[in-house]
């Protein structure tokens, strides 16, 4: 096959953990592929940093973008632009070029943090969508968009919630619920005319093998600072827990989005990249104690109780990201998977269960909630793309 015949990636929303995670995996498979990657000015440094890690040789640089070819041979350009700009803030004949190469597309970027104003949240999530969709539109060789959108499209409702519902009257926490709904809902009128998988995972947690995560926040890691905080007994978890805590490694995040790009029978499909058998918030908690070596405390505290805690002096910083996700500890809501275990039967590509890694996530933060507590810095979730 000649170099030529490798397929061309758009990927948005990098430096952010998993789109750092895609283009090593895009890398490493398809060694005939061309990468481009859309990165804010402010990060641009940082990924030319990365790209060379991955080339293993210096970046050529030319008119604002960085390309390499990694020892893979796969090519790597990096682009600066923003989703909420026009045309992706790019020169016309940058954006030229990708209407004219593109077959696959993978919109990651978006403001995930729950805290977010929500006229910042919805030029991300959905002006900045929008714009994604009309390079979907006007890319001559497209074969898939495959957009990243999230579990928590579901907003308040409870029960058994299925992958190709939406749109059933939900009610809104956060601005961030709310707009990744309306941009889903926009992708999904495009797929109309333009070849869509949408993906909802649940939690992202860190990598099943290494525990490595970028930042620590959502209901997953409230446990963890619960239980790590600086005093003697871990802090009680709010309410009492009998709702599922589901979370997915960030491997299998990958594995299964690139195993579904490629698969024609999930085009026009919405998949939930959930664990199918979750623990509950509570038996996690305990698993997390127990990893800790501290005794859970037997009374349970009401959410307000528990944000005002996360509150107090020496906790406030390291639990600021995981206060807004209190509200979801006891959110009974269980998300049907079976469209993706069907797309994913037979790829060998199954989400593990939380059991089998804990302890490569427990040793993870444990670490870096410790350089926390000796005054390094730890990482203001705003300051980050997702």
């Amino acid at each position: 096959m000649s170099k030529a015949a490798g397929e061309t990636y758009f990927v948005t929303g990098y430096p952010g953990f998993i789109g750092k995670r895609l283009v090593r995996h895009i890398a490493e498979t398809d060694p005939k592929g061309r990468i481009y990657l859309l990165v804010q000015p402010k990060f641009f440094k940082e990924a030319q940093g990365y790209v060379k890690e991955l080339t293993g040789a210096p970046n050529a640089e030319r008119s604002g973008a960085t390309s390499g070819a990694t020892r893979s041979g796969v090519e790597i350009e990096l682009l600066q632009g923003d989703i909420v700009d026009m045309h992706l803030g790019l020169a016309g004949s940058e954006y030229k070029r990708l209407c004219e190469s593109v077959t696959q597309i993978f919109h990651l970027a978006a403001i995930s943090y729950m805290g977010m104003p929500r006229e910042i949240a919805h030029r991300v999530n959905v002006s900045g969508t929008r714009n994604v969709i009309e390079l979907a539109r006007d890319s001559k060789r497209l074969q898939r968009l495959n957009h990243f959108s999230t579990t928590y499209v579901s907003g308040d409702r409870v029960g058994v919630i299925a992958e190709d519902e939406l749109d059933v009257g939900q009610g809104f926490r956060n601005p961030y619920e709310e707009t990744k709904f309306e941009a889903e809902k926009l992708v999904q009128r495009a797929a109309k005319t333009v070849p869509i998988t949408i993906y909802r995972p649940s939690t992202v947690v860190g990598d099943s093998k290494t525990g490595e995560i970028d930042r620590f926040e959502g209901p997953y890691y409230l446990g963890m600072v619960l239980v790590m905080s600086p005093l003697m007994v871990p802090l009680p978890l709010p309410g009492n827990g009998v709702a599922p805590l589901n979370v997915v490694p960030v491997d299998f995040v990958v594995k299964a989005v690139w195993s579904l790009s490629k698969n024609p029978s999930a085009a026009g499909r919405t998949v939930h990249l959930v664990d199918p058998n979750p623990m509950s918030a509570r038996r996690v908690y305990e698993l997390i104690a127990a990893r800790a070596n501290k005794r859970l405390p037997r009374f349970n505290l009401s959410a307000r109780a528990a944000d005002a805690l996360l509150r107090l002096p020496g906790l406030e910083k390291l639990a600021r990201p995981q206060r807004a996700a209190i509200n979801y500890v006891n959110h009974l809501a269980l998300y049907n998977c079976h469209t993706a275990l069907e797309l994913l039967d037979g790829t060998g590509v199954r989400c593990p269960p939380l059991s089998s890694y804990l302890d490569k996530l427990v040793d993870y933060a444990r670490t870096h909630y410790a350089k926390g507590r000796d005054g390094a810095e730890v990482e203001d979730p705003l300051d980050r793309p997702a």
